[in-house]
């Protein structure tokens, strides 16, 4: 009886292995060289973290289980409430700003579709300890850098901004309650991904009253940020924000990535943790469901019993990325094939022995060395070495009895006679 994966997850077989490495690998380059340092945490923690992040709903989008002493555990769905707990532990020690990444394995127990798996990995960057805009600034410009390094541009890729404080005050403005302000966001986080009519139809059972809804309606349209202020009598704490936002795109400017950036009211961000700036990155033809969001989230902290304490950060999950990636051409095409250093030959089975040993010396002295396990002729062994892309081929044969090998260039078909001594002696250990 044969046993598949279980579904929504993913086997990674040497190709696929070699795809997830390239796309980790380059999310961590691109933080390092933006000042970011690694971190992880456990894999399971307290369900009672994800609940103080996302509420009681969290429980049915994740695994969890009761440890043999009867606590409540979960695998995590998500890495910033561990974030929020590592800083905590240790918030007086820590010098500011903390620029923190971290590249988790996650499980969310939910429907796996195209893009949307149960497990999976993503990429998070958070900047703790900065109340200015240039922290957001900062870590959209890290998204973006990381989209021009594996040649995504303008024409693929857009990542639209708005603020969750201007919107609250302009809600507020229309005399919606700040008790009702949390359900209207998520109806609003629905807004782009359900015909018109439906969502009207989801709005009027949040806000009986027609007037509010259209102006709702109404503020939800705009295209720009100078048009925030005509479609509404903008308040202090509103004109705060509308300035905030045109300071970021001043920044993102001034960073060169503002050409991947647009204002749209409508990104929300259904998470209740949000205090500020949001973000969605989509790509260019929205055909499928964002890559990756994030924002400022000023209150995090304290609800997990630390400072008051500002800070912003993103996440971009593999899966969608990867599909992007693969659509345009992109994955494939930058990625290395394996290609040994040396492939050791021999022209006769008795040379098999020093075969093998100078393959362990190549080793040792760190270059890529591989050999034929099948003792097959030399024209065979030939052809492995050009089916592994070596670049070089060194064949064991009646000269080594003058401690002689021939070392053949297997990109020019060039050959040389070289001393075994003199060749391993270049070589530093």
């Amino acid at each position: 009886m044969k046993i598949p994966p279980v579904k929504g997850t993913r086997d990674f077989y040497p190709p696929d292995m070699a795809r997830r490495n390239w796309i980790i690998d380059g999310w961590k380059k691109v933080s390092v060289r933006n000042g970011f340092e690694e971190y992880d945490g456990p894999i399971f923690e307290y369900l009672k973290m994800f609940q103080i992040k996302s509420g009681d709903e969290i429980v049915e989008q994740l695994f969890s289980l009761k440890d043999r002493g009867g606590r409540d555990l979960a695998i995590r769905p998500e890495i910033t409430p561990t974030l929020a707990r590592m800083v905590n532990q240790q918030i007086n020690s820590l010098p500011r700003p903390i620029k923190w990444f971290s590249v988790p394995r996650l499980c969310r127990a939910e429907r796996p579709q195209r893009g949307r798996l149960r497990e999976f990995f993503q990429w998070n960057i958070d900047i703790i300890g900065i109340d200015d805009v240039l922290a957001d600034a900062e870590v959209i410009f890290t998204a973006c850098d990381y989209l021009r390094e594996v040649e995504l541009t303008p024409e693929d890729i857009v990542v639209k901004i708005s603020s969750r404080e201007m919107l609250a005050a302009l809600l507020l403005a229309i005399d919606i309650p700040e008790s009702e302000l949390e359900p209207l966001y998520t109806v609003l986080d629905k807004r782009s991904k359900l015909p018109a009519e439906a969502f009207e139809e989801m709005l009027a059972g949040q806000v009986s009253d027609k007037n509010k809804r259209d102006k709702i309606i109404k503020l939800m349209t705009v295209e720009s940020i100078e048009q925030v202020g005509n479609c509404l009598q903008l308040g202090d704490k509103a004109k705060e924000s509308v300035d905030e936002l045109k300071r970021l795109f001043e920044l993102l400017e001034v960073m060169g990535v503002a050409d991947f950036c647009v204002f749209d009211i409508g990104i929300v961000r259904g998470l209740a943790y949000y205090t500020g700036i949001v973000f969605e990155i989509y790509d260019k033809a929205t055909e499928l469901r964002a890559i990756g969001g994030g924002g400022r989230y000023d209150d995090l902290l304290k609800q997990f019993g630390g400072p008051a304490i500002p800070a912003t950060g993103f996440g971009i999950g593999d899966c969608v990325l990867a599909i992007l990636l693969e659509e345009k051409g992109l994955l494939d095409k930058q990625l290395s094939s394996p290609q040994p250093d040396y492939f050791v030959a021999f022209t006769d089975k008795q040379f098999f022995p020093k075969a093998i040993e100078l393959t362990a010396k190549l080793r040792t002295k760190g270059f890529a060395a591989n050999f034929d396990y099948k003792s097959a002729n030399l024209s065979k062994q030939l052809k492995q070495a050009s089916a592994q892309n070596a670049k070089k081929c060194i064949i064991i044969g009646s000269e080594f009895e003058n401690n002689e090998l021939v070392i053949k260039d297997m990109t020019t078909g060039k050959q040389e006679l070289v001393n075994i001594n003199e060749f391993l002696g270049q070589f530093k250990s």
